[in-house]
């Protein structure tokens, strides 16, 4: 296997930053202590496709709910490759737990954002049969699998990026 990228865990201020945009409530030295127990992505057996994303925290989602939970990592990916990012197949069956993009997609540039290039998934439960899905923290809820793509003979794409979802187009 070629070896393409590595993660890393997003700076505290730059967590503590998003975590607020996203829940409210709880101090700086609570969501420290979050940020402290991040577990980087891993694959489970040497045959995954698929590195692991682990909840930062438990929660409960309801049928119909969303959350967009800040994951606190980040990754440098080598220019040529992409990081596709979905939900847990056995989450997807049992609970229709649905990314709200459908597939999320972390280009290579996305690591020198601003944002430290912070992975951040939202998705939701979109159960037709009532099911609540519970996560504690430390629970995989996501997967990441790296892909290689091309490009067009005559492409001539010279921005940078400076930001992230919906960025690439402003």
């Amino acid at each position: 296997m070629k070896k393409i990228a590595r993660f890393f865990k997003v700076s505290e201020e730059q967590f503590i930053r998003d975590w607020k945009d996203t829940f409210k409530g709880l101090t700086d030295d609570e969501i420290k202590q979050i940020y402290e127990n991040i577990k980087l992505p891993k694959r489970a057996t040497s045959g995954s496709a698929g590195y692991d994303f682990y909840s930062p925290v438990s929660f409960n989602l309801e049928p119909g709910e969303t959350i967009k939970l800040p994951t606190g990592i980040r990754v440098r990916i080598e220019e040529g490759w992409m990081l596709a990012c979905y939900p847990r197949s056995g989450l997807g069956f049992r609970y229709r737990m649905q990314l709200n993009n459908t597939v999320g997609i972390i280009d290579s540039d996305y690591y020198y954002s601003d944002n430290e290039g912070h992975i951040i998934i939202k998705f939701t439960n979109a159960s037709n049969t009532g099911l609540t899905i519970t996560l504690r923290a430390g629970d995989a809820f996501a997967q990441g699998i790296f892909t290689e793509y091309g490009i067009t003979e005559d492409d001539d794409a010279s921005a940078v990026r400076n930001g992230g979802f919906g960025s690439t187009d402003k």
